[in-house]
């Protein structure tokens, strides 16, 4: 509000530059902190590329005038920003060598496809961020284009965890809703600025094969037991390994099923309009980390779940605990 308010300012002033460096300090060095406060970790790299790109916002936010005396700080960090992203587009070309091994290695797994190849990414790149968002667009792709010519094919020990649901004809419905009442908006919008057109067109289109894949990949990966775990995923936006030995508690009480879930739960249950309520929770020894969209990795304290064959799979689970026992 400062630089851009219509008052005159004296840009020529010293105390000015000092406004100025206040502002490229908070935008470089106290704003990323915040932020990894806030994220409760801190990571070097993180810090780096938020520290590079508050000097940037510092460049459009402050008008250029008042910049003379700080142009040094300002390419300082448009040259560590360019460094990164150089860094970044390396790996992307090491994963697009490797990806055919990759490919193969998957293929000869029995683990579900959406954890087999998490598998075999983190084998070979580690857990970088980059990486792992640029396999969770490859995962919806797949999904969204590459699977529409086979079935889902039932297995021993795999349930279903949407057919007691309408979550795939309520996707259908949102898939409708962009398509065509979208498209109004749309027309309006490149009549007044053709670059907001664009962007909501790219969003539209993004939204559509993100549900598609989103659809296929809840039919083809059901809730497995296997190996002494349970992988559980639901759709692209979550999944979640849980080793049998990691379960302190199984609770099928009602009044416990019924009350409000906390926000160290996760839900695999397909919701729609619905109010619905979890067949079963796990309740974990420690927390275990679930893997959400785009990668993003969290712990959680209990599982909370919903079966399309909620006594079967009650059974199972019993025999499994009790051989673990």
């Amino acid at each position: 509000m400062l630089y851009h308010s219509p008052f005159e300012i004296d840009s020529l002033s010293s105390n000015f530059n000092g406004v100025v460096l206040g502002s490229i300090l908070d935008l470089s060095l106290v704003v990323p902190l915040l932020f990894l406060a806030w994220q409760r970790k801190f990571n070097w790299k993180y810090f780096i590329v938020l520290m590079a790109t508050g000097l940037i916002s510092a460049r459009f936010i402050i008008p250029i005038e008042y910049l003379s005396s700080f142009k040094l700080v300002m390419w300082l960090g448009i040259g560590v920003e360019a460094l990164l992203i150089l860094f970044e587009i390396s790996i992307l070309f090491t994963l697009a060598k490797n990806l055919p091994s990759i490919i193969q290695k998957v293929k000869t797994s029995s683990l579900p496809l959406l954890f087999s190849f998490s598998y075999v990414i983190n084998e070979k790149f580690s857990k970088r961020p980059i990486i792992q968002i640029i396999c969770s667009e490859m995962m919806m792709f797949y999904y969204a284009f590459g699977t529409w010519k086979k079935q889902p094919n039932p297995e021993a020990n795999t349930f279903t965890i949407y057919k007691r649901s309408s979550l795939i004809t309520f996707q259908i419905m949102m898939i409708h809703a962009v398509v065509i009442e979208t498209l109004g908006i749309h027309w309006l919008l490149h009549s007044k600025s053709v670059i907001l057109s664009l962007i909501l067109l790219i969003l539209n289109i993004y939204s559509i094969i993100f549900f598609l894949g989103d659809i296929q990949a809840l039919r083809f990966n059901p809730l497995r037991i296997e190996h002494n775990r349970i992988y559980l995923s639901l759709g692209l936006a979550k999944r979640m390994e849980i080793q049998l030995n990691d379960i302190e508690k199984v609770i099928i009480d009602t009044e416990i099923l019924e009350q409000k879930i906390s926000k160290t739960t996760i839900e695999f249950i397909a919701r729609d309009f619905e109010k619905v309520h979890p067949d079963i929770i796990l309740k974990l020894k420690s927390p275990v980390e679930a893997t959400l969209f785009m990668g993003i990795k969290r712990k959680y304290e209990q599982v909370a779940i919903r079966i399309d064959n909620p006594q079967e799979f009650k059974k199972i689970l019993k025999q499994h605990l009790e051989e673990r026992n």
